[in-house]
This record gives C-alpha cells, structure tokens and sequence, in this order.
C-alpha cells in the first residue's frame, strides 16, 4: 500500500499535534547514525546505546567504515550492550 506525500504530512501533523513533547533519545549526527543506533537499541536500552556509539562512531565514522570493518573488531565496540 503506498500512500501519498499530502496524505503523509497529514498524519505526520497529527502525530506531532497529540505528541508536542516526544524527543528521541538516542545521541545521533547523521542519518546513518540514527540507522545504526536504532537497530542497537531494539535490543537494549537508548542510554546504553549512547554509552558505546560515541567509540563506534570515532572509529568508523562512515557507513563504507564499518561496512568493510571486521566483524570480530565491531562486536568488541558493542560487547557491553550484548
């Protein structure tokens, strides 16, 4: 089902006129930032997510860096999320 641009930014309206307040928590500068720190935090909570994304990020601040990163090398930066 598509829905269309007119019909998206009314639902949108709606969403921000119930939820004036509402305020991601997770600490994020780029889009994919935001992408990697949402995935991180369906399996534990944003604050924890916050504590290791500052290292993550300093060592692979771009999506190709930790796309080709090893794996062994990404799992110890997450290692204390689980």
């Amino acid at each position: 089902m598509r829905i269309g641009k007119e019909r998206l930014r009314k639902v949108l309206a709606l969403i921000a006129e119930m939820f004036p307040e509402a305020k991601g928590e997770l600490d994020w500068e780029t889009p994919f930032q935001l992408l990697i720190a949402v995935i991180l935090s369906a399996q534990t909570t944003d604050k924890a997510v916050n504590k290791v994304t500052p290292a993550l990020w300093a060592k692979y601040p771009e999506i190709e860096d930790l796309a080709s990163a090893n794996v062994t090398d990404v799992e110890n930066c997450l290692r204390t999320i689980g």
